[in-house]
């Protein structure tokens, strides 16, 4: 048999050796966080693994195992003849699931009787994601971060997107995160990864990277939206060289005019997410934007916002939080326009 054991501290480094990386847990354990570019192959589905589960309590651990294998050798059978059936000799798959390897075992003892060159994760998903923490605080000491400062409405994430279209690096962690970090910054429809899978996503943008250049950053606070960044990742960005991004206070209302359509479009929806700051910035007056938002003066709302609500904080926080945000240099586009954000980026770079 060819079958080979990796160590999850080897499997961190190597993932990229592998054509198809198969995770033999259930859709669920998949969705919550699974390896970087993995396939969910269940071995058992969400269903069957609860099912399987009672009668291991109710009845007894025999039958439980009998049932799960007929599950499992089913499963098996139909993952091989949609998705192996026409794969060469010389595939290298990598197979994993939560722990002990069982699943993942019957799956990768298949492929190894077939003739396939499999490799199994010991400890699975679990150990991996042991494996992977550890290794955060690597990823990050050698980053040259720049982190991108600035007020709300002021661009960073329009100057980070035209960054990268210019080849530079960045990590865009509120893309990761599908959140845009304020208070209201839920995106409709978009849900957040979990925290573990948003950890997954933080550390494989991370393994990416070329140290020996610059990584263009914004200055997030310790999380974003539901889900915290690492906090090496926090620590290192806060004592790095930051940059100041400057706009005029009409410019940021019309950049998030346009950056937050839905609440112009949706004022309902803009009136339920205003509710939130109510114990910050009382009853009375999160009822008056509410009205002038339901009267169609959406913009008037937004440029109180930046000034009673997010401006009086943020210099302040910046000061408090990034050590070299005092020196950073200015950066002032000619103005919100994605072509002055590019045009900006080149002058960085």
């Amino acid at each position: 048999m060819s079958l080979t054991l990796l160590s999850a501290a080897e499997a961190i480094t190597r993932l990229h050796e592998f054509d198809t990386i198969i995770d033999a847990r259930t859709e669920a354990e998949f969705e919550e966080d699974h390896l970087p570019h993995a396939v969910n192959w269940p071995t058992l589905d969400n269903a069957q693994r609860i099912e399987i589960g009672t009668l291991y309590k109710q009845v007894n651990q025999f039958e439980a195992k009998k049932r799960g294998a007929a599950m499992a050798a089913r499963n098996i059978a139909s993952h091989i003849e949609r998705h192996v059936i026409d794969l060469p000799k010389d595939w290298k798959p990598l197979t994993y699931c939560w722990r002990g390897g069982k699943r993942s075992g019957s799956l990768s003892l298949i492929l190894d009787q077939i003739g396939f060159r499999v490799t199994l994760v010991q400890g699975g998903y679990k150990a991996f994601r042991a494996a992977m923490l550890l290794d955060f605080p690597a990823k990050v000491a050698p980053l040259k971060l720049q982190v991108v400062c600035g007020t709300t409405g002021s661009g960073k994430t329009r100057l980070l997107n035209a960054l990268q279209q210019a080849g530079a690096q960045v990590l865009d962690l509120e893309a990761l995160a599908n959140h845009r970090s304020s208070v209201l910054g839920a995106i409709p429809g978009l849900p957040q990864p979990s925290q573990k899978h948003f950890d997954t996503l933080v550390w494989q943008a991370l393994s990416q990277f070329d140290p020996t250049r610059p990584v263009f950053v914004e200055s997030e606070s310790k999380k974003v939206g539901n889900v915290a960044i690492p906090t090496v990742l926090v620590e290192h960005m806060r004592t790095s060289p930051c940059l100041n991004l400057t706009l005029p206070l009409p410019e940021r209302v019309d950049l998030l005019m346009e950056d937050y359509d839905f609440f112009v479009q949706n004022p309902g929806y803009f009136c339920e997410r205003l509710d939130i700051l109510t114990v910050q910035r009382g009853k009375a007056l999160v009822t008056q934007w509410k009205e002038k938002v339901m009267a169609g003066d959406v913009k008037a709302v937004v440029r109180q916002l930046l000034l009673e609500h997010y401006d009086p904080v943020y210099v302040q926080s910046m000061e408090r939080n990034f050590t070299q945000f005092p020196q950073a240099p200015v950066l002032s586009p000619a103005d919100h326009s994605i072509a002055a954000m590019e045009a900006l980026a080149k002058t960085l770079i």
